[in-house]
């Protein structure tokens, strides 16, 4: 274990934390929920800059760190979805698309090939990350700029989300492919 372990040991134990707040009816519950995933985005990007500028990157982290991101994600949109600020089909898809991930990065890994995060792959966390935080915000205090989140920020997090994955499939399917398990 190290600091950037611990950084993404935080974001999952902020998960429940933010959750509760989501689902709970209180006032300022949206700054409150929004601080929290603010939180846990932060340590997403800090652990990962630790872990490549120290030369901390570890097993449990390269298996941690992405478990991190999705069950953030994953927590978020769905609380979303029972506020009424995403609807259910835009949930499946962006969640969806992580299952189809991870499956498909697991087929890889039994079959000897490793599937690292793709800058397109870390633009999508970072797109889906701003687009959850301002819909979480709401429209109580993002006023008329809550377009901005909805429709705007979640459709380019579906786009993204869309992109980075057929470039998963492009780039590794071959190979992946060729492989026999």
């Amino acid at each position: 274990m190290n600091v950037p372990n611990y950084l993404t040991l935080a974001r999952i134990i902020a998960i429940p934390a933010l959750v509760a707040v989501m689902l709970t009816d209180f006032q300022d519950r949206d700054l409150v929920a929004t601080a929290i995933f603010v939180f846990a985005s932060l340590t997403d990007w800090l652990d990962g800059y630790l872990a490549r500028k120290k030369g901390l990157v570890t097993v449990i982290g390269q298996l941690l760190d992405p478990t991190a991101d999705k069950l953030l994600i994953t927590s978020a949109i769905i609380c979303l979805v029972q506020l009424g600020r995403v609807p259910a089909w835009a949930a499946v898809i962006i969640i969806g698309r992580e299952l189809a991930v991870s499956g498909f990065r697991s087929i890889a890994s039994s079959r000897g090939v490793n599937i690292p995060a793709s800058g397109l792959g870390k633009a999508k966390m970072g797109v889906e990350s701003w687009a959850v935080g301002a819909l979480i915000l709401g429209p109580a205090y993002l006023g008329k700029f809550y377009f901005l989140a909805n429709p705007i920020g979640l459709w380019l997090a579906i786009i993204m989300a869309l992109t980075s994955a057929a470039e998963y499939y492009v780039r590794f399917g071959p190979q992946v492919l060729s492989k026999q398990p």
